[in-house]
C-alpha cells in the first residue's frame, strides 16, 4: 500500500473559505436580494484577502436560496479587488456545462488575477442544472466522464482532437485565451464516490473532499484509495484537501446560538426536495461534537480542524461559511476570527503534533 504522507510542515498547509452565495440577512432581519448577496461575497473575499486566508471557493447552484450560478463571473469581480487569495470554484458542475467554455472562462479569471484561478470540477450533488440546460440525468455518469476527459486535453493548451457523444467533435481546435503559466490549476471535488476518487487519480488531478456530515475519519479510506490508485496508474498523487461547514464566534455557546436557526432553515429547505426529515437540534449538536460541523470558539474550531487534517493527512482545509439566512455581520466576524485566530492556532497544533 502507498505510504505517501502529505503533511510535512506548516508552510505546506492551505486554508480557505467556501460559499455558495446563500442569501444573508441584515442585522434587522431583512433578507438580502440575490444581487446584494453577490456583492456581499465580494466584500467577504476582500476581507479574507487582507487577513491572509489562502483561498476563496465559490460554488455553483441554480436555486432561489443561493445567489451564485456563475462562479467564474463572481471570481472575476473578486480578482480585480484582491491581490493574493486564490480564486477557486467549489465546484464547477462540468457535467451540465461545456468544457471549452469552462476553460475559456477560467483562463480569463486567471488572466485578471495574475494566475490565481483554480477550477474544482464536480459531477454535481444538486441536479437543477441538468434540466435547466437540457441534459438528461440518465446520462449523469457519461456526461462527467466524457467532459472531464476533454477538459484534461484542453489543459495542455494545444490544438485538440476529440470525439464523444455529449458534444460536437473537435478537430485541431485551438482554445483561447492561453494562460501565462501554460496550465490552469485544476482539482476534482468528491463527496463520497470511489469512482470519482479513482478518476481524479487517473487524470493526475488533486482531490478535494466535500465532508458535510458524519465523522471525518470515515473519509480516510478515500485518501488512501486516491494515493494507491495514483501509484497503480503511474500518475502523481497530489496533496489532498477537504471542506466542511463551520462558523466561528467568540464562544462555543454564541457560535451555536448564531448558527442553529440558519442551518436548520437551509437544511430543511434542501431536505424538502430530497425527502429528508426535518433537521433536529440533536443532529446539529451531534455533528458539532462528533461530526463535520466546525462551530464554536476559535480554540474549539482550531482543535477540531487540526484533528481532522491530521487523521486524514490533508494539507488544505476550507470552511464553508454562511449557511442559510445568516446575518452578514456574523459572516464577516466568523471570517475574521477564522483568519486571525483559527488558522494560526491550527498551524501551531499541527506543528506540535509531529
Amino acid at each position: 500500500m502507498s505510504t505517501s504522507k502529505s503533511i510535512k510542515k506548516t508552510t505546506d498547509l492551505r486554508f480557505g473559505i467556501d460559499t455558495f452565495g446563500d442569501l444573508p440577512t441584515s442585522d434587522d432581519g431583512k433578507l438580502f436580494s440575490h444581487a446584494a448577496a453577490i456583492r456581499q461575497v465580494v466584500e467577504e473575499a476582500i476581507l479574507a484577502d487582507t487577513l491572509g486566508i489562502d483561498i476563496i471557493g465559490v460554488g455553483e447552484h441554480h436555486r432561489s436560496d443561493f445567489s451564485i450560478s456563475s462562479p467564474e463571473t463572481v471570481l472575476a469581480g473578486i480578482a480585480t479587488r484582491t491581490k493574493n487569495i486564490k480564486l477557486a470554484s467549489a465546484v464547477t458542475v462540468l457535467s451540465s456545462d461545456d468544457p471549452v467554455r469552462v476553460f475559456e472562462r477560467f483562463a480569463t479569471v486567471d488572466a485578471l488575477s495574475n494566475g490565481r484561478a483554480q477550477v474544482i470540477l464536480g459531477r454535481g450533488s444538486f441536479t437543477e442544472s441538468f434540466p435547466l440546460f437540457g441534459y438528461d440525468l440518465r446520462d449523469y455518469e457519461v456526461l462527467f466522464e466524457e467532459k472531464v476527459g476533454l477538459f484534461a486535453k484542453l489543459l495542455d493548451e494545444k490544438p485538440v482532437n476529440w470525439k464523444g457523444t455529449t458534444r460536437a467533435e473537435l478537430k485541431d481546435a485551438d482554445v483561447f485565451p492561453k494562460t501565462d503559466s501554460g496550465r490552469l490549476d485544476v482539482a476534482v471535488g468528491v463527496g463520497g464516490s470511489p469512482e470519482s476518487v479513482i478518476r481524479a487519480a487517473r487524470y493526475g488531478f488533486p482531490l478535494v473532499l466535500a465532508i458535510i456530515g458524519g465523522a471525518p475519519d470515515r473519509f480516510a479510506p478515500y485518501v488512501e484509495l486516491y494515493r494507491q490508485a495514483a501509484e497503480d496508474l503511474g500518475t502523481e498523487a497530489h496533496p489532498v484537501g477537504m471542506h466542511s461547514p463551520g462558523l466561528v464566534a467568540e464562544t462555543d455557546e454564541e457560535a451555536k446560538r448564531l448558527a442553529w436557526p440558519a442551518f436548520k432553515t437551509s437544511w430543511d429547505r434542501i431536505g424538502r426536495t430530497r425527502g429528508w426529515p426535518p433537521y433536529t437540534k440533536e443532529q446539529f449538536d451531534y455533528e458539532i461534537e462528533n461530526g463535520s460541523l466546525y462551530i464554536g470558539s476559535p480554540e474549539t474550531v482550531a482543535k477540531k480542524i487540526a484533528r481532522a487534517m491530521k487523521v486524514l493527512d490533508v494539507t488544505r482545509f476550507d470552511m464553508v461559511y454562511g449557511q442559510g439566512p445568516q446575518k452578514a455581520s456574523v459572516r464577516l466576524k466568523s471570517i475574521e476570527l477564522y483568519g486571525k485566530e483559527v488558522i494560526p492556532r491550527v498551524k501551531e497544533l499541527l506543528a506540535k503534533s509531529k
